[in-house]
């Protein structure tokens, strides 16, 4: 695909389906910064640096963020929450017996 055409799809999609399912792209942003500057101090804090599972906590909260702003009911974000969590689990648990 040409880059114009790529520029017209974006364009199209956040004017358009992406506007409507996340509402303002600032307010959306601002959103997700905060709940992201909660997760980055935390790792920070804890570890001194970010981690394979701060990074599935930050994608979660990516989903969270935009449902938040938008329809609540948007089948595809919860469906990445739930797949950014298992994810973030699994790796944070990596190498604990399971018993």
């Amino acid at each position: 695909m040409k880059r114009s055409e790529l520029l017209k799809t974006a364009g199209e999609l956040i004017d358009g389906q992406r506007a409507q399912d996340y509402g303002s792209a600032k307010e959306s942003f601002q959103r997700i910064a905060d709940g992201w500057n909660i997760i980055l101090t935390s790792a920070l804090t804890s570890h001194g640096y970010l981690t394979p599972a701060h990074v599935a906590l930050m994608m979660d909260w990516l989903k969270t963020a935009r449902l938040l702003g938008g329809d609540i009911s948007h089948e595809d974000s919860w469906t990445d929450k739930i797949g950014y969590a298992a994810l973030g689990g699994e790796i944070a648990t990596e190498g604990q017996d399971d018993g």
